[in-house]
């Protein structure tokens, strides 16, 4: 019975991922292919002109893509120049007089610095002692204080959207010899997981019968 329990979870830890992600792309999907208009484009046009109605939905899906790329790459460009510097502090100014949004506003540009940012250091694995010889597993972020501390982010588990943002002297955590997928694994799965490499292998006895032979 725990062979078949196992089997179970293991392929529930493989499919659900895979399921979430796909509903949520059906469910955006669904979503833009079921406008009228896009980007002020009527693509009713399209059916006066003898596209197939099962069509529509693609083409809206592909317009929104295409549009969406161009616009990413177009800010992108901007956001190199001088001026993009300019547009963007004044942004930034106007986000922060909106009392709640600025909070929106300020964490979803961080995460997404974090998750696109090419440096080095980001995201880089460490190991603080929190107190009574206890040690937790926290982040670099690249950042540095005015007085030389470094800024590292001690995520909670498995909800790693929440924490802490601490200031901690170099010396006082300990750079880990281990990939952030790693890391992340372990936080995510509230310490129940483990990377392939560093599996531990475990035996498994079957369960005897009565007759004393194992069990298919």
């Amino acid at each position: 019975m725990a062979s078949w329990k196992r089997d179970i979870a293991s392929g529930l830890i493989v499919l659900l991922p895979v399921i979430v992600t796909l509903y949520v792309i059906a469910y955006l999907y669904g979503i833009i292919a079921s406008s009228t208009a896009v980007f002020g484009i009527n693509l009713a046009v399209l059916t006066e002109l003898g596209v197939p109605r099962q069509a529509l939905g693609l083409v809206r899906v592909l317009t929104t893509l295409i549009v969406f790329f161009l616009l990413v790459l177009s800010v992108g460009y901007l956001s190199r120049t001088a001026f993009g510097d300019i547009f963007e502090d004044i942004l930034d100014n106007l986000m922060n007089r909106l009392p709640g949004l600025r909070v929106v506003y300020n964490a979803s540009k961080m995460a997404v610095e974090t998750a696109v940012s090419g440096t080095d250091d980001l995201q880089k694995p460490v190991k603080i002692e929190t107190w009574n010889g206890l040690r937790m597993t926290a982040f670099k972020t690249g950042k540095t204080t005015d007085d030389g501390r470094d800024v590292l982010f001690l995520p909670t588990a498995p909800n790693i959207t929440t924490g802490f943002v601490i200031e901690v002297e170099p010396e006082e955590y300990e750079e880990m010899d281990e990939r952030v997928e790693d890391a992340l694994t372990r936080i995510l799965s509230a310490g129940f997981g483990e990377s392939r490499d560093d599996s531990v292998a475990i035996s498994v006895t079957d369960e005897l019968s009565s007759d004393g032979d194992a069990d298919d």
